[in-house]
């Protein structure tokens, strides 16, 4: 009879051999293939090794993180990484490895490196990064116009995210007086619920501009945190939609140390919130300075000017002066020179001077009597078109010209009971208050 062992023997044959193979934990790769946690409070996990070919398993283990260890663990992990646990994401753990007879070998796992997490997160980050490069979205949203001085601005973000107050103080109290629109779409600042959140708001921002909102960019905020907290605004879809969007995007997310993919894709992007409010501040005062600085080249523009014509006009004004001062002098010792002549010319012909002068004073008699002649006669003609039309003058006995308000009345219909009238008489006016109209039939 052949010699055979129980199958309860032969496995513990195996649970010794592994017991004494790995008598301490040991750090172990694998890829999350499913994550399942039951109301025990414990944690499984399916571990997996992939082939070249990416779907077929090279190696599979169940490991199980214990309801006494889970807190301690999930915890560490998500203050290193930012994340929870997910399928597909790849793990370094520490596992205990353990056999039973009845439900096979598994892991417990102790312990997961952040650290390395963060690495493989670096790596996806990379594939991102080129995979956006080659579909040509990294400048896509950059190429479009922003207002030289914009004003009305989409903010997403989170009420209570580190920075949105300081962002808000440094724009609304700028200390100049500019004047901002905002409009606030809430959405979550970390975690892997940003990305799809920060999109919805994105969507809304369009719903609200395609029924007529107005806004000069998208501002995308959140200040500092951990490293792991920002690892949202690596993710592919999140910055395609920014990249794509109609809107230049602004991002103002994490510390001076930190850039991320979305600052890449979007149009301006500045370490803080606090210095996208200072760069929004900063364009309107320099083009304040600008503008007084134009001001003050137009004075003093002006100014030269002025002085330049003050002082081509003085010196016009003294040439004019001059002038006319040596066209006097001139002039006068002209009308001397005449008059030593004709002294002269009186004292050698007296007689003939005598004779002219005589000559002269009748031509201008008789002209000053024609003409005064002339003169009468036109006043005569006046006093005659006068007379003639003066109403008065021109009354028959027993008519008078009537008058209201020293307009002549011409008909009985233009007058009404209670009206003032003037009846100008040949000899004097009469003031008569109208009491009835008769109308002749």
């Amino acid at each position: 009879m052949r010699e055979f062992m129980t199958l309860t023997q032969l496995l513990r044959m195996v649970r010794g051999a592994v017991a004494e193979t790995f008598p301490a934990p040991v750090w172990v790769r694998g890829e999350i293939h499913e994550v399942k946690t039951y109301n025990s409070g414990h944690c499984y996990i399916d571990l997996v090794e992939k082939g070249s070919g990416r779907e077929l398993f090279s190696a599979k283990v169940q490991a199980v993180i214990w309801r006494n260890r889970r807190a301690l663990v999930e915890a560490a992990f998500y203050q290193g990484t930012g994340r929870r646990l997910e399928v597909g994401m790849t793990v370094l753990v520490k596992v205990r490895v353990q056999y039973s007879e009845v439900y096979g070998m598994s892991l417990s796992i102790e312990d997961i490196d952040p650290a390395f997490t963060l690495g493989e997160v670096e790596l996806v980050r990379q594939r991102t990064l080129e995979r956006l490069r080659k579909e040509g979205m990294l400048d896509m949203n950059g190429t479009l116009p922003l207002p030289r001085l914009p004003r009305r601005f989409a903010l997403i973000t989170s009420e209570t995210a580190a920075g949105y107050g300081d962002f808000m103080h440094h724009l609304y109290d700028n200390g100049y007086g500019f004047r901002f629109y905002t409009r606030l779409y809430q959405a979550p600042m970390q975690g892997s619920t940003a990305p799809g959140g920060i999109i919805a708001a994105l969507d809304a921002i369009m719903a609200d501009v395609d029924a007529g909102e107005v806004y000069d960019a998208v501002l995308l905020l959140r200040g500092g945190g951990a490293v792991a907290d920002l690892v949202c605004f690596d993710d592919y879809d999140l910055a395609v939609n920014i990249a794509q969007f109609p809107l230049p995007v602004m991002v103002a997310v994490g510390h001076e140390r930190d850039t991320h993919i979305c600052d890449m894709v979007a149009a301006i992007s500045v370490k803080t919130p606090t210095a996208l409010a200072d760069y929004i501040v900063n364009a309107f005062i320099e083009e304040d300075a600008s503008l007084t600085a134009i001001g003050d080249r137009l004075r003093s523009s002006v100014t030269l000017r002025l002085d330049g014509m003050r002082q081509r006009l003085e010196q016009t004004a003294r040439r004019l002066g001059s002038g006319a001062d040596m066209r006097c002098r001139l002039e006068r010792n002209r009308m001397d020179m005449l008059l030593m002549r004709m002294r002269k010319g009186v004292t050698l012909r007296s007689g003939n001077a005598q004779n002219s002068l005589n000559i002269l004073w009748m031509r201008v008699k008789s002209g000053t009597a024609l003409r005064l002649k002339a003169e009468s006669g036109r006043l005569d003609m006046l006093e005659l078109r006068v007379r003639k039309g003066d109403p008065v003058a021109m009354l028959r006995p027993g008519s008078a010209y009537v008058l209201r308000d020293n307009r002549p009345v011409e008909s009985a219909a233009d007058l009404g009971p209670g009206d003032r009238l003037d009846l100008l008489l040949s000899d004097g006016t009469a003031r008569c208050l109208v009491e009835d109209i008769r109308q002749q039939k």
